[in-house]
């Protein structure tokens, strides 16, 4: 198992709260007894949802999905440095790299094969990935493993229940996976618990008007047999071939569910829980592009109701490359307490 004791003081039994301590090749809760396997040095801590039948869940048929295809794939990385590298010539991940501090507590939730974990694990930062799906996690582990990041932590967790500690993170981090679940406000709502007073939220999804371009290539490749692949800039470039092709054709195209949300839409998110808006990617004040030496986490002021709708209404264009995606970042308030 590769969580030390301090790791394991930040976990909690998903299924009653309860303490967890390790014992042998399993962790063991304290307050139901319930024995967890760790698989791989995977702490295998998910826990299934208890909804009434009439709220319906998607989340076997994602976590089934994603095992078959893991999403990202390694194959272009080779090592730590070239992760990094390929990682940072992404404007915003650059600026998380930079903005981050080192020392830092991050989660991700939703981690897939935990790029994004290990990439932001090498500037001396305890981070930690959790994905449902364990095909995934044991990618980002056997990379985290033959490139010896050892501050960078894996556990399988469904995020309706989480396996970690109410307020112990500074930054939590949930890209492209809220608009897989059944219900992403309450998703969204689980995981804010996680982060610390001070601390921030920061969640991508799937934009409403920006996914039109997408959604008209699955219908073409539904109605030609997955023939046109060329209308996908992504799959034209040079090199996009073999496992990551397939990964992101899986993941863009035969997805099993996903629903679409728009910028304003997911501050008031943040507002119902209590949570400051900070900024979004794109930002809500128009004609005002993400630039090398932006803030991720100093409060950017939105514009006004036209400058919004113009924005929004950008995303349509943005979306045939990106997939029509977007972020906002949240900050829970100092000394703020929740029920």
């Amino acid at each position: 198992m590769d969580l030390a004791p301090a790791d394991i003081d930040l976990l909690c039994c998903p299924g009653c709260g309860g303490d967890l301590a390790a014992d042998g090749d399993a962790i063991v809760c304290a307050g139901c007894a319930h024995r967890f396997p760790v698989t791989d040095g995977i702490p295998c801590l998910f826990w299934p949802n208890d909804w009434a039948p009439e709220q319906g869940d998607v989340t076997d048929s994602m976590r089934e999905f994603y095992e078959q295809t893991p999403f990202p794939d390694y194959e272009d990385f080779d090592s730590a440095a070239t992760l990094a590298r390929k990682a940072r010539q992404g404007r915003f991940a650059k600026l998380l790299d930079d903005q981050v501090p080192p020392g830092a507590r991050v989660l991700e939730v939703g981690c897939g094969t935990g790029q994004l974990t290990n990439f932001l694990s090498v500037a001396n930062r305890s981070v930690f990935g959790a994905d449902l799906c364990l095909n995934s996690l044991r990618l980002g582990q056997r990379f985290k493993r033959d490139n010896e990041l050892v501050r960078a932590r894996f556990a399988q967790m469904n995020l309706f229940r989480p396996c970690f500690r109410e307020g112990r993170f500074d930054l939590v981090v949930s890209n492209g996976v809220l608009h897989h679940t059944s219900d992403p406000f309450r998703g969204f709502e689980s995981i804010s618990r996680l982060v610390r007073p001070g601390g921030y939220l920061l969640v991508g999804l799937y934009h409403r008007w920006g996914r039109l371009i997408t959604d008209f290539r699955r219908r073409v490749f539904h109605l030609s047999g997955d023939r046109f692949a060329f209308l996908d800039p992504n799959l034209r470039t040079r090199g996009f071939t073999g496992p990551r092709r397939r990964a992101w054709f899986m993941d863009q195209y035969k997805n099993p569910h996903e629903s679409k949300h728009t910028i304003v839409e997911t501050a008031q998110w943040f507002e119902r829980i209590g949570f400051d808006f900070v900024r979004s990617v794109p930002s809500l004040r128009a004609f005002a592009p993400l630039k090398d030496g932006d803030s991720l986490f100093d409060p950017d002021v939105p514009g006004g109701a036209l400058e919004k709708r113009l924005v929004e209404l950008g995303m349509i264009a943005s979306g045939s490359r990106e997939g029509g995606f977007f972020v906002v970042i949240g900050r829970r308030p100092e000394g703020e307490t929740r029920a």
